[in-house]
Parts: C-alpha cells; sequence; structure tokens
C-alpha cells in the first residue's frame, strides 16, 4: 500500500480544480477574448455561404488541409445542433479546463503525486496569448499537454509499441488544430525521451562511465529521436502547406529581446497591470525558490522540457508565416512547466507541503476571482456596443472604425473585432476580417471596398502610429469609398473632424461610440464642405 494521498493529490479535488478553471467564462455570451468575435464571423461565412449567395460577392471560402484547423472543423457537427455561438462558448470554456487537467496530469505522472508547487502553475491557464484569442493556438495546447501526460504514462507502463502506434494519427490530428499545439508536443516528448534513454543506459551500465558521458548523453539523444518518430508524420503536411503558390506570409523580426522580456512580463495580462505584474512574479518568486530552498528541487524530466522550451521561445521570430506573436504565444508554457517541474524534497514535512498547496490554492482562486470580474467588465461593455445590430438591416455593408492610441494600452477595449457580430448575428458585410492565403480558408474578395475590405482598415488612431498599418481616423472617414457601403461604425473612436461625416445619419449612440447611416454617397471632392467660403 501506498502512502495516503494528500488534499491536493486526490482524483476529486483535480475534478473540483478543473470545474473551477471554467468559472470566468460562465456569464459572459460571447467570451470576451480579443480576436474571438472575428473567428466567430469566419464560422459564420464557414456555414452560410452555401445557402446565402451574396456572400460570395464578398468572401471567398475554400476547405484545405492547414495547420489551424481546430475549432473550425468541431464547429461542422457541434453548431447545427447548438447554434454557433453556444457551440463557440463551450469549445472555449473547455480550454482552460483542459489546461489545468493536462499540467496536473503531467505534474502526476513525473512525480509520482501531485506536488503542492504545481497549484502555482494554474492561473496560466488564462494567459495572455488565451486572452488575445488565439483559440485554436489554445486548444492545441491544452490538447499537447494532455498527449503529454499520456505520453508519458504509456512510457510508464512500457507499453511503447501501442504509443508508437496511437500517436502516429494524434500528432496528425493535432497538427490539423493547430501547428504549434503539434510542435510543443514534439519537443516535450523529445526532451521525456532523452532523459528516459539516458536513465536506461545508466540503470544497464551501457556507456555509464565518466569518460564517456558525453557519448552516452549523443546515444540518448539519437535514441530519444527514433522514439519520437511516430510525432514526424505531419513534418510532410507542413511541407505541403507550406509549399503552395496561393501562400502568403513573412517570417521576420527575430531575436527581438525587448519584445520577449515584455511577453514574459506579460504572461497573465488581462485588465490590471499592477494585479497581473504581481501575479506574474509569484511565479518567478517560486521558480527562484526552487533554486535556493534546498526544501525543494526541480524534477530532471520536466526541468530539461522547460529549458527546450525557453530555447525554441528565444530563438523563434515575432512573426512566423504572417502570424504575429508567434514567441510571445509559448512564453506562459514554458513557465507553466517550470513551475509543475518542481517537488519538495523528502525532508520537507506534511505541514511544509500543505502550507505550498494552501498558498497555490489561494493564488489560483484570487487570479480566477479577478479574470471573473474583468470579464463580466467586459461582456457588460459587449453588451452595450451590440445594442447597435438591432439598428442594422440583414446584408447590410457595414465599415467599422475601433479606436486604439498608437501606445499598447495593459487593457485592451477588446472591441478590435467585435463587428464580427455583423456577421454572425446579421449576415452583414464587416471589414475586419483577416485575408491571408494559406493561413485559413477566408480570404476577403469585395474589390469595391479597396483598402477597407480586411484587417486592420478596421484600426484607427489620432496620428500615424509607427510601424502600424493603422489609419488616422479623418483619413479613414476622409478615403472611405462611400458607394460601397451602406453604413459606418465608430466604436470608441479619436476625436475627427464633424465634417468628415456630413452626408450620414447617426441611427445609434453610446457615449462616443455611433452607428451613421451613409445617406451621401458621392466621393469627399464632390460634397459640399461644411462651411463654404464666403
Amino acid at each position: 500500500m501506498g502512502e495516503k494521498l494528500h488534499w491536493w493529490q486526490t482524483r476529486m479535488f483535480v475534478a473540483a480544480m478543473v470545474v473551477a478553471a471554467t468559472i470566468p467564462l460562465l456569464w459572459p455570451d460571447i467570451p470576451p477574448l480579443v480576436d474571438l468575435p472575428g473567428h466567430m464571423a469566419r464560422y459564420r461565412v464557414q456555414l452560410a455561404i452555401g445557402d446565402n449567395p451574396w456572400l460570395h460577392r464578398w468572401f471567398d471560402f475554400s476547405w484545405s488541409l492547414i495547420g489551424n484547423l481546430g475549432i473550425d472543423l468541431l464547429i461542422e457537427p457541434l453548431a447545427p445542433l447548438f447554434g454557433l455561438e453556444l457551440t463557440v462558448k463551450l469549445i472555449v470554456i473547455a480550454i482552460p479546463a483542459l489546461t489545468v487537467a493536462g499540467l496536473l496530469w503531467i505534474a502526476r505522472e513525473v512525480h509520482g503525486r501531485i506536488p503542492a508547487t504545481a497549484l502555482f502553475a494554474l492561473p496560466l491557464a488564462y494567459s495572455y496569448p488565451f486572452q488575445f484569442g488565439f483559440i485554436n493556438f489554445a486548444l492545441s495546447m491544452a490538447l499537447a499537454l494532455n498527449l503529454f501526460a499520456w505520453w508519458l504514462r504509456l512510457a510508464r507502463l512500457g507499453r511503447l509499441r501501442f504509443r508508437a502506434i496511437v500517436f502516429v494519427p494524434l500528432s496528425c490530428a493535432l497538427w490539423v488544430c493547430h501547428t504549434f499545439g503539434w510542435g510543443v508536443l514534439g519537443v516535450l516528448a523529445l526532451s521525456a525521451e532523452l532523459i528516459r534513454q539516458h536513465d536506461l543506459r545508466r540503470d544497464t551500465g551501457s556507456g555509464a562511465s565518466s569518460g564517456a558521458s558525453g557519448g552516452h548523453w549523443f546515444a540518448s539523444l539519437v535514441r530519444a529521436g527514433l522514439g519520437c518518430l511516430p510525432l514526424a508524420l505531419p513534418m510532410v503536411l507542413m511541407v505541403f502547406w507550406r509549399s503552395g503558390d496561393h501562400v502568403t506570409g513573412q517570417t521576420a523580426d527575430w531575436f527581438n529581446w525587448q519584445a520577449k522580456y515584455n511577453w514574459v512580463i506579460m504572461v497573465l495580462r488581462d485588465r490590471w497591470q499592477w494585479w497581473d505584474v504581481a501575479s506574474a512574479t509569484v511565479l518567478f518568486l517560486i521558480l527562484l525558490k526552487g533554486v535556493r530552498d534546498r526544501r525543494i528541487e526541480y524534477s530532471r524530466n520536466l526541468g530539461l522540457s522547460a529549458a527546450f522550451l525557453f530555447a525554441v521561445f528565444l530563438i523563434l521570430p515575432r512573426i512566423v508565416f504572417g502570424s504575429a506573436y508567434a514567441d510571445m504565444r509559448l512564453a506562459p508554457f514554458a513557465l507553466a512547466i517550470a513551475v509543475i517541474a518542481l517537488r519538495p524534497r523528502g525532508g520537507l514535512s506534511f505541514r511544509g507541503a500543505a502550507t505550498f498547496a494552501t498558498l497555490g490554492l489561494v493564488f489560483f482562486g484570487a487570479r480566477l476571482a479577478g479574470t471573473t470580474w474583468s470579464y463580466w467588465l467586459y461582456d457588460r461593455s459587449y453588451d452595450r456596443t451590440l445594442a447597435a445590430l438591432a439598428h442594422v438591416p440583414e446584408r447590410a455593408r457595414v465599415v467599422s472604425f475601433v479606436g486604439r492610441r498608437c501606445r499598447d494600452d495593459w487593457a485592451y477595449s477588446r472591441l478590435e473585432h467585435i463587428p464580427g457580430m455583423l456577421l454572425v448575428r446579421k449576415l452583414a458585410y464587416t471589414n475586419d476580417q483577416w485575408s491571408m492565403a494559406g493561413a485559413q480558408q477566408l480570404t476577403a474578395r469585395y474589390y469595391a471596398a479597396r483598402g477597407f475590405a480586411h484587417d486592420p482598415s478596421q484600426i484607427v488612431t489620432d496620428r500615424r502610429c509607427r510601424g502600424e498599418w493603422w489609419r488616422p481616423i479623418d483619413m479613414a472617414l476622409e478615403k472611405l469609398p462611400r458607394d460601397a457601403f451602406d453604413y459606418v461604425w465608430l466604436l470608441q473612436p479619436p476625436r475627427y473632424d464633424p465634417a468628415l461625416v456630413r452626408g450620414m445619419t447617426p441611427v445609434w449612440r453610446d457615449g462616443t461610440s455611433t452607428l451613421f447611416r451613409i445617406d451621401d454617397r458621392r466621393p469627399a471632392a464632390d460634397r459640399a464642405p461644411i462651411n463654404p467660403p464666403v
């Protein structure tokens, strides 16, 4: 009989943590993640374009095998059952729950019992990449954590042949969900196999002399690579995906150390900078304690995994295949693996371990409470903003301008892609869709909109911003091809010249946000000035 499980190591406690991770997302109708409404708009086109021919005039939608299809595929069978909005909400709710489950499962497989310190990693289920709305990525990472835990379990049980067979299709499915999850699974599996092969060779006495340690590690690395071959098939899929003539998008901004430092500081970024930075500092202190406190140590297995992930984070550029924030997405997961790598040494008393567990639970609870409050506030903002949709008829062509500042404010308005709900609820045109061939199935083809057809044409500022494609609002209103649109939707815009909305009628207003109906469609040069010369 083994030792009695402590309260933080029981299945009941793990189940409670998984359920608790869903709490912040239960109240909002639309999970308030920055990019999510834009993704929901793409799903609506995906589901409706076959029955609504006018959508073909605005968008092209073509299925292709790419490494970014996770929720897009789940929508197909689930949306007819639950409706699009509820389906998206249920899937998004599952992501932090799966992330928590995966982290605790990995900790259990590596340490034999869940260490008390592992609870400090759980708030990273709501990391900055998740808040940003990288949902295919976030789903793939949550799945990758659980698949890695299963990979470890099968090795522990000696079921290596079964593992080799089953992980061929699983790795392909994970790649289809999102390439990043598959890549991270490969890094984690390779590091775990390296330690396992090293320990096997050491225990059998093969190459174990100190003088042959370098060759010993090299041989272990070769065997680890061979052991990970069942995960390699998606490399072929990657070649086919990125070699087509239709594929666009650059890879750039290497070794931007200032940005990488910022990503590490912002791993828990949500709304209140002082709270989010203080919370991240707690994680850094826990990691430091693992180095300085003799009562705590790092697992070689997960310690190496965390080191590999941090190395990839440092090497990755900011933009990969036109997709921004590539390196940022990895930072919280490297940190989470480092935290769950910690475990108490044999000399730590139950009281000491229970203290760590209690503090970790309080930390997780406090972060959940803050995120729940933050999401409630964002939900109120969404409800006020989406009241404008009652004044927009179906099939309308709407150009939206969402105000923001050049400076990267810690708390986003999270309205950057809320115009996507025009497509979701009204099948109306919106100019916030991403349009990059090879990155997703949808591309904008509404040529009459000219430079106002797709993201980031919906972002406007009060002045030119260095390094950004955003337009100043006065320029956007002046250059807007009025004959291509029926409405202009201004969302928390900067100050603008009222003369630029001459010929438009406001039909809805909430604070500075206004929905205008376009009555005068003539170009700016043909319209009389608001104060004509005498």
